[in-house]
């Protein structure tokens, strides 16, 4: 949550079209210029004056001079209060200020009429700074306005624009805003299309006045003050569980699956029987079945908590993602997740990472010991899915409401590394982790951390299971090149938009 914001005026505190529209209409009446279709007259709201007299209707600077006077002849004393203010304005200015948030409005209008439909309004009170053009042509540029305001606004302090944020519905307000060197929050309520507001490369874009407070709050809407234990024990809470009752699950369908090898003939595809046709031990597939069962019994006991934790991270995460990232985003990542796979498993298998942990080669002996597609199902679907719904739509989650996201990021990585139990499982998923995260904050879709688990998951068991790793195409050259793909294509992802 940043503690300055900066409003334009129309179009995002209030609608003044009739009040525009109809002193820009009688400006161009008095050049000799009729223009009965007040619509046509909306991209005149927003921009300074001088310049969409020009531009629209290819006055000079003296004939835009003189249209410009006509224009507020009118409007001083008429068009000023053809205007209505946003539903919802009010009350969420007011609720920005119980916040203790710093308030102001940067606008191109003349600051004295700014200050006049403020008080009409009676939204004054809720600006400490208050900043428009001069009525001498000075100070018409959206960033000359945004830069008065900062300087008003922290007074003596030093400015620290990575706490301010500039809120308007026009590709000025964007342009403005980034000139200034702040971020830009774009309105599509006013009379900026969501086209104009992406083509102008908005920070970020909201719908609606409900939106934009819920956007410029997230994060300060904690139901309530949790003590440190209290934060620790709701952060692994959900973990303790799901491990409590995958175990538990597990357990139970061994013992059921013991049951029924004691009734099937030899020859089961689950049980392997002595010559006596006496059970002596279950299968590998028998085994995977265990662990569906147990994946599937941790997901039954975490859905509900699950369910309310993604959503209201879907609300949150959906405002910050509304302008849609272009497909090139989407190819990055794909090659960042197939380097990262195959030049990590490349890197533990080539170091002996791999060989040297008798850890990891008991976990990887059950795992590779059932079918391909049982293995698959297991290991390719059913155990990603599950994990993204603990570690990334729960853990995850929960941290980010508290934490920084690169915070949030490596906690969560750890933890996910953590719980694999071994040292090359725990390298590995730690670093996976780290990408899927920052996919699931950069694309803000769990859709998005499910897949790349489940890719992952599919690349690494094929690897193995089809003895691809210790073939000749794994050697240090090929690896390095696979990393490589891996760096440049995330540096290619953070280059188009930065989340850390």
């Amino acid at each position: 949550m940043k503690k300055y914001l900066l409003f334009d005026l129309d179009g995002t505190l209030t609608d003044p079209k009739v009040g525009i529209c109809t002193c820009v209409q009688y400006a161009l009446s008095s050049l000799g210029i009729e223009e009965p279709d007040l619509d046509k007259l909306e991209p005149f709201i927003g921009p300074p004056l001088k310049d969409s007299f020009m531009k629209y209707y290819n006055l000079t600077p003296e004939q835009a001079d003189e249209a410009v006077a006509k224009y507020r002849e009118r409007f001083q004393d008429t068009g000023i209060f053809e205007n209505r203010i946003y539903p919802g304005i009010s009350e969420m200015l007011q609720r920005f200020m119980s916040k203790g948030m710093f308030l102001a409005v940067a606008s191109s209008k003349p600051t004295v009429f700014v200050d006049k439909i403020l008080e009409h309004f009676n939204i004054k009170r809720f600006f400490k700074v208050i900043v428009g053009s001069e009525l001498d042509g000075t100070r018409v540029n959206k960033d000359e306005v945004v830069e008065e305001a900062l300087k008003q606004l922290f007074g003596d302090q030093p400015v620290d624009k990575s706490q301010v944020y500039m809120i308007g519905d026009r590709s000025y307000d964007v342009e403005g805003a980034r000139k200034a060197g702040v971020e830009s929050v774009g309105v599509t309520y006013g009379y900026g299309s969501m086209e104009e507001l992406k083509e102008a490369k908005a920070d970020y874009i909201v719908r609606s006045v409900e939106e934009l407070q819920k956007f410029l709050l997230r994060g300060a809407e904690e139901q309530q003050q949790l003590t440190p234990f209290q934060k620790v024990w709701q952060l692994f809470f959900p973990l303790l569980l799901f491990i409590f009752v995958k175990a538990l699950a597990v357990n139970l369908m061994g013992i059921v699956l013991q049951t029924l090898g004691n009734t099937i003939p030899a020859g089961s595809f689950l049980f392997v029987h002595d010559e006596t046709g006496q059970l002596v031990a279950l299968t590998g597939n028998a085994g995977t079945l265990m662990q569906i069962a147990g994946f599937l019994a941790g997901l039954a006991a975490l859905w509900k908590v699950s369910r309310r934790t993604i959503g209201k991270a879907a609300d949150s995460m959906r405002l910050l993602h509304i302008k849609g990232d272009p497909a090139k985003c989407y190819l990055f990542l794909g090659f960042a997740i197939v380097g990262a796979v195959l030049g990590l498993n490349m890197l533990l298998t080539l170091s002996g990472m791999a060989d040297n942990s008798a850890a990891y080669q008991a976990v990887a002996k059950d795992q590779y010991s059932a079918s391909i597609w049982l293995g698959l199902l297991c290991y390719g679907i059913v155990t990603p899915y599950v994990e993204e719904i603990l570690f990334r739509g729960i853990l995850y989650n929960c941290m980010r409401r508290r934490m920084k996201v690169s915070t949030s990021i490596f906690l969560c990585s750890m933890i996910f590394g953590m719980y694999h139990m071994n040292t090359v499982q725990a390298f590995y998923a730690f670093l996976i982790g780290c990408i899927i995260a920052y996919a699931y904050e950069y694309f803000g879709n769990f859709r998005i951390p499910v897949i790349i688990h489940m890719i992952a998951n599919v690349l690494s068991y094929c690897l193995t299971y089809t003895s691809l790793a210790v073939s000749g195409l794994v050697c240090w050259p090929v690896c390095v090149v696979f990393l490589a793909v891996m760096a440049v294509s995330l540096f290619l992802l953070h280059k188009e938009k930065k989340i850390l």
